[in-house]
């Protein structure tokens, strides 16, 4: 029978981790986009679990301090991270502009390769330092104060969060493709996409002055 210093472990990490996942951002916005395209939802879904299953696992099990204890490190990634968001968010507003792509959703010839959107999905999750913050640094802090058994129930219940919401928002976004049919939602939906990326990128910047000059 499972104690119920293990059981609340595990709700904790089903809370914490939720908190920090169910968040609008570049992440979320592209596996959403990419759960509409149908383009390779599985692998972009399974992409962005097996990283928080890492970053997680590294943060729970004592290493959340790493990242938080170099300073210059963090600075960098937060500048290249920042660039490759306004890039990414320039490239969507773009479509947002133009209009009249993507809108086609069985076609195959509009999706990107397997090897590009796993590419890209790394890019939006790995190069941007919140993911580390939340995942590493909050995560690794909450779990701890428990003790082994009790980080390992806690991991288990972010871990499950992790995946339920990932794999739920990309297969999920195929409910709302006859709303996606239209052209103009799919412009606004570039045009949000691109907004929110250029808003993380100018926190990171903000961020990343912040720490420099602190």
């Amino acid at each position: 029978m499972i104690s119920s210093s293990l059981s609340q472990a595990f709700i904790q990490g089903l809370f914490v981790s939720g908190c920090l996942i169910i968040a609008i951002g570049a992440q979320n916005a592209f596996v959403l986009k990419q759960g509409l395209m149908k383009n390779h939802i599985f692998w972009v879904a399974l992409t962005c679990f097996l990283c928080d299953f890492v970053l997680m696992s590294f943060g729970v099990l004592g290493f959340g301090s790493l990242i938080s204890q170099s300073p210059m490190a963090t600075i960098a990634l937060a500048v290249v991270g920042a660039l490759f968001l306004a890039v990414y968010g320039l490239r969507a507003m773009r479509s947002a502009i133009a209009g009249g792509t993507s809108l086609t959703l069985d076609n195959d010839s509009k999706q990107s390769t397997l090897l590009a959107t796993i590419g890209t999905t790394l890019a939006l999750t790995l190069l941007n330092p919140h993911v580390y913050l939340d995942t590493v640094v909050i995560i690794g802090g909450v779990a701890g104060t428990l003790g082994f058994e009790q980080k390992i129930a806690f991991l288990v219940g972010s871990l499950l969060v992790s995946a339920a919401w990932f794999f739920g928002l990309g297969y999920g976004a195929r409910l709302l493709i006859p709303l996606f049919k239209k052209a103009i939602t799919w412009q606004i939906l570039d045009a949000i996409i691109a907004l929110v990326m250029w808003a993380i990128a100018i926190s990171l910047g903000v961020y990343a002055y912040e720490l420099y000059v602190a």
